[in-house]
């Protein structure tokens, strides 16, 4: 029978107790007995200044630690706006507009038949290599399996077949065969149906893409800015209990842990809020008004691709609106010019300085002189003077062609204009952020250092 644990006696009928019975078998975890030692420190003096100690290191750097990572997300978004996603953006509209820009030269060469010049011939040239050259600069941007890469690879199957078709038309013109209308008027089916509708689509993916950086570069870092508040009330209620106790007004660590936070934060808030007002600056001047502008110039492509169709098929093709027929290419040009009017009018209350108002206001005053001329055009057409019509579209001079140049040319110098102030705007909105994740990690560290050494001076004392 073992032997009964000292200091109780056995009871008759049940086995007595030993020192290793149940009440030693059961261990504590690591957990409570960390509780117990710590609320065993908190009863005194120097292990509350440990407690408050590490608290404070770790707010500090939790607070460093945020903001660095908030600050540099937010750095990268803007750098994605100023170099990739606007570029991006910007070299769709460009796909879009090379294409309906080829249209329009193609059907303003078929109209000069054997006369065509070589400027023309050019033009068009140029831009089918734009087009293609566009494709390949999104097509390594393209994420892998995405829409964007499916209209990329579409638009690169249909543009040779577009051209093949652009060429029969030629060919048949110049020998004098009519067929050529019809592989004209085919190829511009395809453009207006197919190619542009699909350009359409990877402009508005890429400003998808564009909206999205935006969306995560302006943001607030408010987990940063709350941490960083709750830190600097941590150590501002630290120096006031050692004043309490101590009746000194500066304790030298804390002081300095305070003065670091301090900076990360203002560096933090001011940076952002600077980056905030630069990146909403240039979307709002910059991106806004190359959106509306690229449309408009677009509008003006399509208007003059319609314009050179409509004595291209000589009334083969009508549309009927509300029991009236109309010829198709009139009809589609008065819609464009529309569009055109509209945009301008946009462009010019988007514009916010000379340079910018100055060429869409000249565009606005050659695209009324257009009209005008165009009436003329379609007064000659209908009254069967193609000769007389086709002069006033193509001409050397009072041409309808050299008001369409002269609106596409205003429309570009717009455009650069407004690129050029949104690189400035979206530049100084990423400059605010520069050196901040590091900054602010390094300010953090100095934080929390002079938190410890704060606190380890006084600990000091009680040695």
């Amino acid at each position: 029978m073992p032997a009964a644990a000292p200091g109780i006696p056995p009871q008759p009928g049940r086995p007595a107790p030993t020192a290793a019975g149940p009440a030693a078998s059961v261990r504590r975890t690591a957990f409570a007995e960390g509780v117990d030692r710590l609320r065993t420190a908190a009863t005194t003096e120097p292990g509350r200044l440990r407690i408050i100690g590490a608290v404070l290191a770790l707010l500090v750097v939790a607070f460093g630690a945020s903001a660095a990572w908030q600050a540099d997300t937010r750095s990268a978004a803007a750098d994605d706006v100023l170099h990739r996603s606007q570029p991006l953006s910007s070299g769709a509209a460009d796909i879009y507009r090379s294409l309906a820009d080829a249209n329009t030269a193609a059907s303003s060469g078929f109209l000069a038949g054997g006369q065509e010049t070589a400027a023309s011939r050019d033009r068009y040239e140029k831009d089918i290599d734009a087009a293609a050259s566009g494709l390949v600069t999104a097509a390594a941007n393209a994420e892998p399996g995405s829409a964007s890469e499916a209209t990329i690879a579409r638009l690169n199957r249909l543009l040779p077949e577009y051209k093949g078709l652009v060429e029969r038309a030629r060919t048949y013109n110049r020998q004098g065969y009519p067929v050529g209308g019809a592989y004209l008027r085919y190829a511009n089916e395809k453009m207006q149906k197919e190619m542009l509708p699909a350009a359409e689509d990877l402009y508005t993916t890429e400003n998808g893409r564009l909206d999205a950086d935006y969306g995560d570069a302006t943001p607030y870092p408010w987990v940063a800015i709350g941490l960083g508040v709750l830190a600097l009330a941590a150590l501002g209620w630290a120096q006031h209990r050692t004043y309490r106790r101590t009746h000194r007004v500066l304790n030298h660590g804390l002081v300095a842990a305070s003065s670091a936070t301090t900076v990360a934060l203002l560096w933090l808030v001011v940076g952002h809020t600077v980056a905030r007002t630069e990146l909403n600056g240039s979307y709002d001047h910059g991106i806004r008004s190359l959106t509306v502008l690229h449309d408009a110039r677009i509008a003006s492509l399509k208007a003059r691709g319609n314009e050179n169709l409509s004595l291209v098929a000589r009334g083969a093709e009508t549309v009927t609106v509300d029991g009236q027929t109309y010829d198709a290419y009139y009809y589609d040009f008065d819609k464009d010019m529309a569009v055109l009017g509209k945009g301008l009018g946009q462009a010019a209350t988007l514009a916010d300085d000379q340079g910018g108002s100055a060429p869409v206001k000249a565009a606005e005053s050659n695209m009324a002189v257009w009209k005008q001329r165009h009436t003329a055009v379609r007064t000659e057409d209908e009254n069967g003077n193609y000769q007389q019509a086709l002069d006033k579209v193509i001409g050397a001079k009072g041409a309808t062609g050299e008001c369409f140049d002269s609106v596409d040319s205003n429309l570009a110098q717009a455009i650069g204009h407004e690129q050029a102030e949104f690189q400035q705007a979206a530049s100084d909105g990423r400059d605010a952020l520069a050196g901040l994740p590091a900054g602010a990690a390094v300010l953090a560290v100095l934080g929390a250092a002079g938190a410890v050494a704060g606190i380890g001076r006084r600990l000091s004392e009680y040695r």
